[in-house]
């Protein structure tokens, strides 16, 4: 009896770990703004003082996943090359050599996508998302994929909540948590999310704040965090 009963908690426990192990947690991180842009704004509308708010924002979710999940438990991270390409020429540094570094030491995957035909078609490759978390800029009705980097205070990549119904919505585990870092994604966002994939999707009404992460901290909502769609 006893032999069965630590067989029949060995097979849950085993069990339990592989569940875990397989999920997917999917990451889609925006790029920064150009200086060059930025500096000629006055300063209130300014933007992007640190090349890395999205990045290290991503990585701290990173370390939160393997925290929770363990270091079996997938990560596929989704970043907007281009932006880091042209703030790397910008401001001479390695950008995009440093983002696959970040994403080696934690065990992720790193795919470089465009606009939002390449975001679309590369989340629709995945399997079983568990989380789904966006770091970048964004209003009520569009993730930002980039951001005054080849216009000034406007975007050129995006991801518009009308696209939306063009993911797959059985990528997503049954209770997948989705969640926008970005501004203003609990004002419309966060509806058409539902609809096309029928999971909730965390955002904002208002503004977010990533000054949190020089302490360590995730960005903080300077509004209020919506966590059902209206």
């Amino acid at each position: 009896m006893k032999t069965l009963l630590a067989l029949l908690i060995l097979t849950l426990t085993l069990s339990t770990v592989q569940t875990v192990s397989a999920t997917n947690h999917l990451i889609l991180t925006g790029g920064p703004a150009l200086r060059n842009w930025e500096d000629l704004r006055v300063e209130k509308d300014r933007h992007d003082r640190w090349w890395a708010n999205f990045i290290r924002a991503s990585t701290l979710r990173m370390d939160e996943i393997r925290s929770a999940f363990g270091p079996q438990a997938k990560i596929t991270w989704l970043v907007h090359k281009n932006g880091y390409i042209k703030r790397g020429r910008e401001d001479r540094k390695p950008y995009t050599t440093w983002i696959q570094e970040q994403a080696s030491k934690r065990g992720a995957k790193l795919i470089w996508v465009s606009g939002s035909s390449s975001v679309i078609s590369n989340m629709n490759r995945q399997t079983k998302v568990n989380t789904f978390d966006f770091f970048g800029h964004s209003n009520k009705h569009c993730f930002l994929l980039d951001y005054s980097s080849n216009i000034m205070g406007a975007s050129t990549d995006w991801l518009h909540e009308n696209e939306l119904y063009k993911l797959n919505p059985f990528i997503f585990t049954k209770g997948a948590v989705c969640k926008s870092w970005g501004c203003h994604s609990g004002e419309s966002m966060n509806s058409f999310w539902k609809a096309a994939t029928g999971r909730e999707l965390i955002g904002v009404r208002g503004k977010t704040d990533y000054s949190s992460l020089s302490r360590g901290v995730m960005p903080v909502a300077n509004g209020k965090w919506i966590y059902r769609a209206p």
